[in-house]
């Protein structure tokens, strides 16, 4: 398959409109119509209906390959650019939102007494966007958690040959209101929620479909959804009872309105890791080093 074919079907089927596509791609829509009926000409099956433009049953499941696809491409050209880049003089961390403590910001400030002419560009992302800008080469290093069993990697997307390092691992707790029924119990197994309300903020709180992969449910049903990576947004609502968050016992202590209650079942913890290339070295290499330092 063409990557450029395959580009702009992802894009029509994103906007449901060729039109929109094409004016995404600075294609015209003839362009568009075009590499549309060579794509399914060279799979043989129809992938789009036309009125109303969605995909078809082909179409969803081409979807599904064609993202992961497109990422390793951009990371193939980005790790060749890194091979033959000069030394930089500036440095990009991408950081999800709660891997955005101390143990980044020590050894940064570190870094940056012995290298004051290096310049830094730190960006709070979302997970998934950590990991698209590190492979694509917008981020020269990563740092995300997200949940896993002990000592477990976090499940990432294959984005290439990048080295993964564990920085921490932690509990897990419930931020419950605290005049929940449940708030002064000492633990909780995560099944006996399944019924709650829930918030659905996947770049700060545990994503709700790994709640149900993790319990083997069908339950955590979102009663509201949050975008963003606003820590503090999200435990307001939490504590106003919009819905429950399984989140860092660390986020949540101290903060007035909530109680944290510790999960039991199944065994779970907060993990963060470390992103970067392989071919990493000068200040990048010497923050990837000081950050993994104290997990060996």
């Amino acid at each position: 398959m063409d990557p450029h074919l395959l580009r702009t079907f992802v894009a029509v089927a994103r906007c449901g409109s060729f039109s929109e596509a094409a004016r995404e791609l600075g294609y015209t829509q003839s362009a568009v119509s075009q590499h549309i009926a060579a794509l399914e000409n060279d799979l043989g099956t129809l992938l789009l209906q036309r009125r109303p433009v969605s995909p078809t049953v082909a179409g969803i499941r081409l979807l599904e390959h064609a993202g992961p696809l497109l990422l390793r491409l951009d990371a193939a050209r980005a790790d060749i650019a890194r091979l033959t880049a000069a030394p930089a003089a500036r440095i990009t961390l991408g950081v999800s939102p709660l891997a955005m403590t101390s143990r980044l910001t020590l050894p940064l400030a570190g870094i940056r007494r012995t290298q004051p002419l290096l310049e830094v560009a730190l960006r709070v992302l979302g997970r998934e966007a950590v990991t698209h800008e590190l492979a694509t080469g917008t981020l020269d290093l990563g740092l995300i958690d997200g949940m896993a069993a002990p000592n477990d990697p976090l499940h990432l997307p294959d984005i290439g040959p990048l080295t993964t390092m564990a920085v921490t691992e932690g509990p897990l707790a419930v931020a419950l209101p605290a005049q929940h029924p449940l708030a002064d119990r000492a633990n909780l197994d995560l099944a006996d929620l399944a019924d709650a309300r829930w918030i659905d903020a996947p770049d700060t709180a545990v994503p709700l479909a790994q709640l149900r992969t993790a319990s083997g449910t069908n339950g955590y049903r979102a009663s509201l959804r949050y975008e963003g990576t606003d820590i503090r947004g999200l435990l307001a609502l939490a504590a106003a009872g919009h819905g429950l968050a399984l989140l860092p016992t660390h986020a949540i202590d101290g903060m007035p309105g909530l109680s944290p209650v510790p999960i039991c079942a199944p065994r779970l913890v907060h993990r963060t890791e470390v992103l970067h290339s392989n071919t990493s070295d000068g200040p990048l290499a010497v923050l990837a080093t000081a950050l993994t330092a104290a997990t060996r």
